[in-house]
């Protein structure tokens, strides 16, 4: 169970769902928040790689022949071929068959939450006698050990296991207020020339890596070309130069954030997609001339993310002012 800003979901891990083996968890691992009706509920994956459309035809009720030997059948509906890969399609209804069977455990974890928070606050305000009752007039209570490290990656080290806890405090955080709703702000932070950004992730369509390349003639040296995104052509933009970064080769297989602004759709290339965060718009530190060299201008503001800088790009901006857009006329 994860206490998501407030809400208690329940959450599955494939590899167990396979009848794997439980791999140890890792800062790399993502969690995938999808939904049963109404019941929300999260799926612990090794990786991601893309979000793709698939048309219903392309679904087969059966695997090709030779694929797929070691899985478990009843969790999967369909399979399909996308970019000459095999891959298994997963259901809500057959991952979750019985969304009334799990209510009562979530509001099991909720009560066992509100006891342990009642417990914290009565600890300190119970009075300093109650210490003197007699060891034999106690009654042993048995304690069960769940803590995330022993179960799920006991080989975490210090900071790792400092990482992990800032992101469930990040999660943990409830919102009190419609005004702290519209101060949220869901970022993807991407890593580009060894710096973190944050993209406002109501921008982003999707994240993908190159499949395909065609360079455009006669364009600036950051219009990377363009790429055939399941039939809908994206052009490649990097936005390197405009930040004032070192500018690196981007090839077939560079990660790539695909977002749109304005109506205008294109592709960021990133040296890496490193994971979805909540910022606080109160917690954002105006930008004030001290980083010249990373274009300020283009920069909503910067915030503390896992003892590094991270800045908070204005997409907007950027497209708009930042002399991207070719003027097909010239």
């Amino acid at each position: 169970m994860l206490n998501l800003r407030g809400q208690i979901v329940p959450i599955m891990h494939l590899d167990l769902l396979q009848d794997h083996s439980l791999k140890e968890c890792s800062l790399s691992d993502y969690l995938i928040i999808g939904q049963r009706d109404d019941l929300p509920f999260g799926l612990v994956v090794h990786q991601t790689d893309e979000l793709v459309e698939l048309e219903a035809e392309s679904i087969k009720k059966e695997p090709p022949e030779g694929t797929f030997s070691n899985i478990n059948i009843p969790i999967i509906v369909g399979f399909a071929t996308v970019n000459e890969e095999n891959i298994l399609l997963l259901d809500s209804k057959t991952l979750i068959p019985q969304p009334d069977a799990i209510l009562p455990l979530i509001w099991d974890a909720q009560s066992q939450l509100d006891v342990m928070a009642e417990s914290l606050t009565s600890e300190v305000e119970q009075p300093l006698e109650q210490d003197t009752l007699h060891e034999t007039e106690e009654l042993p209570t048995p304690k069960v050990s769940l803590n995330f490290y022993d179960l799920y990656c006991p080989k975490a080290t210090p900071e790792e296991r400092a990482i992990f806890r800032e992101r469930a405090e990040n999660l943990n955080q409830q919102i009190k207020s419609s005004k702290d709703t519209n101060e949220l702000i869901t970022l993807a932070v991407i890593n580009l020339g060894n710096e973190y950004f944050g993209l406002d992730l109501e921008l982003i369509r999707e994240f993908t890596d190159i499949g395909n390349l065609t360079p455009i003639p006669c364009c600036p040296n950051h219009i990377v070309g363009n790429m055939n995104l399941r039939g809908e052509i994206i052009t490649l933009v990097d936005i390197r130069n405009v930040l004032n970064l070192p500018t690196t080769p981007v090839r077939v297989g560079s990660p790539t954030v695909v977002v749109e602004v304005n109506d205008i759709v294109a592709g960021l290339p990133v040296d890496q997609v490193l994971e979805m965060a909540y910022l606080n718009s109160t917690d954002m530190i105006p930008l004030s001339g001290i980083l010249p060299n990373l274009a300020e201008q283009y920069l909503r503001g910067s915030a503390s993310f896992q003892e590094k800088t991270l800045r908070v790009l204005d997409l907007t901006k950027i497209f708009t002012q930042g002399g991207l857009v070719v003027n097909e006329e010239a």
